[in-house]
């Protein structure tokens, strides 16, 4: 299984208080100096996006395929694309709040038609509905345009993640039909009582299934065959496909068509790494299966982009496993069977049991069990950490009542963070007429960044924790230890071959003047600097003294 691989990225960057924000613009106000600091994905900064809905920087291909009927709120496709996401990297956005890694929702095409389920017309904006893995669906953008957000991103020592879905194809409509039977199942819905009836089934009704547990060779369904035609370059695909099965001896089962048209995304165009969908439907063999077939990509875009390659760390997988809790451990239990997804395929999984930490335990109670359980039962693995998702009900504030909050206890948490797109700008999770997840899904609130000052104060606030914990592995990383239970510190010590990260970090203060331990973290003469205010200290008789208007601390060394 893979090991924790350090990687060296040189950040140079300096961030002023007139580039982002409001009229007058706003970031934090924060310096990084440039220092060797090792990217290191259980430490990283998640910044987790739907395409379709953060950054409109391109009018001119909102719509395509016809897709123009009336749909219900917040259902259809409303512009977003890789231009707009390119554009927020380039203008240095994520930089300024401390994101190293950027999650997008899937840009392969989508189907053309439309579903009316219960929730009123909708089409595939979301990304999951998937109607030819080879392509990029037009709405998002272009193959140079997913190549352009790469390079800026990885320019500026960001990694990408696209979404790999596997389980099943778009929903069946008027212009997009059903796939061979020998690739799909359409008419055995999931129960959830056990095992076998979580995987071999449908998730929901219309949603056809890959039989991912098929060895059965099949044909190309004739579908992708027409269109390939049409579009030129059937031959090209199945010269490809030729190859793939050639090299590896896979048989040409349904889910290995699928793992060579999603490892083409990391060889073409250098992504980083897979949020992978509906883990826990689908055989966990078929992951171990995956990881190999992607492994051999990314080594082979390393191979073709030598100056391209940003360090030595693998290929990155993380694992929607849902309902999956920290408490876990190793292993989720379907009721008859249990399953070590770490053991098959991936490096981590999504953390949904931290929401409900968040509501219910102290921050050091959060903080130490975390750190206990990421030493022992999960060494050398890892859990990704999130309050606010695309199809979680129940995010840790629905009311967006607790910006402040929801910050700190996400970004300084041990593990890896995820910032969901408008966490950090207050983006309303209640939008009038929207039913369901849409209400999750809405445009993200660039006007209101710009014109609100609460807005601009809880962004302040996110960027300077997230530029701390990006510039410090130790805060996700590090190994957890508190010094003072009233007033709240700790520290948390990072250490990997010659790399060492120590930080003093202060919660919920007394605003004013401050006395502060730091003996177990800083030497005497050590000159330490407070991110959060920007004042610089030094260590005397192993205590730093600092008067500041916050009541959050964020010590390091200068």
């Amino acid at each position: 299984m893979m090991k924790k691989i350090l990687g060296l990225i040189l950040i140079s960057t300096v961030l002023s208080c007139n580039t982002l924000g409001s009229k007058d613009g706003r970031t934090a106000d924060i310096e990084i100096t440039e220092r060797n600091i090792p990217f290191v994905w259980e430490a990283a900064n998640v910044y987790f996006l739907l395409t379709d809905r953060f950054n409109n920087a391109d009018p001119s291909n909102d719509v395509n395929f016809g897709r123009t009927e009336e749909t219900a709120v917040l259902r259809g496709f409303e512009g977003g694309d890789l231009k707009g996401i390119t554009e927020k990297i380039n203008e240095g956005y994520f930089t300024d709040l401390g994101i190293n890694t950027i999650w997008m929702t899937p840009v392969v095409e989508q189907i053309h038609g439309y579903t009316d389920e219960g929730t009123g017309i909708t089409y595939g904006y979301h990304g999951y509905w998937t109607k030819d893995w080879t392509a990029i669906d037009p709405n998002y953008g272009t193959e140079d345009d997913l190549r352009e957000l790469v390079d800026a991103a990885h320019s500026k020592g960001i990694r990408i993640l696209l979404d790999a879905v596997i389980n099943h194809t778009g929903p069946v409509t008027e212009k997009d039909p059903v796939w061979p039977k020998e690739w799909v199942r359409n008419h055995t819905p999931c129960t959830y009582q056990d095992y076998e009836t979580t995987i071999t089934c449908t998730l929901v009704e219309n949603l056809p299934d890959i039989r991912t547990e098929s060895d059965e060779e099949v044909d190309l369904p004739p579908q992708l065959v027409e269109k390939w035609k049409a579009e030129g370059r059937y031959e090209e695909e199945i010269a490809e496909l030729d190859e793939f099965f050639e090299r590896t001896g896979h048989p040409r089962a349904p889910r290995f068509y699928i793992m060579k048209w999603l490892a083409d995304y990391i060889t073409d165009f250098g992504i980083d790494g897979y949020r992978v969908d509906t883990v826990k439907h689908t055989e966990e063999y078929v992951w171990n299966e995956f990881r190999q077939v992607a492994d051999h990509a990314f080594a082979e875009y390393k191979r073709l982009n030598p100056e391209k390659v940003l360090d030595d760390n693998e290929f990155y997988m993380v694992g929607e496993v849902y309902n999956y809790g920290i408490s876990s451990g190793r292993a989720f239990d379907f009721g008859d069977k249990k399953v070590d997804y770490f053991d098959n395929g991936f490096e981590s999984l999504i953390n949904f049991e931290f929401k409900w930490n968040a509501r219910q335990q102290d921050l050091e109670s959060i903080f130490t069990r975390y750190d206990g359980i990421l030493n022992s039962d999960l060494e050398n693995f890892w859990v990704l950490n999130y309050l606010t998702s695309h199809d979680d009900h129940d995010p840790f504030d629905k009311e967006r009542e607790k910006p402040f909050e929801t910050a700190t206890i996400l970004l300084l948490s041990p593990g890896t963070s995820q910032v969901y797109y408008g966490d950090e700008s207050s983006r309303s999770l209640i939008i009038e007429g929207a039913i369901g997840d849409a209400n999750l899904r809405s445009n993200m609130n660039w006007d209101q960044i710009a014109a609100d000052d609460h807005v601009g104060e809880v962004l302040s606030h996110w960027q300077k924790l997230g530029q701390f914990r990006a510039a410090h592995p130790a805060v996700g990383a590090g190994k957890h230890e508190m010094i003072s239970e009233e007033p709240y510190y700790f520290s948390r010590t990072y250490t990997a071959g010659d790399f060492k990260d120590k930080v003093v970090i202060g919660i919920d203060l007394p605003k004013g003047r401050k006395v502060v331990d730091v003996s177990s973290a800083f030497e005497n003469g050590d000159r330490i600097i407070d991110k959060y205010s920007n004042t610089s200290l030094e260590v005397k008789e192993g205590k730093v003294e600092i008067d500041s208007d916050f009541d959050i601390l964020l010590l390091a060394k200068d």
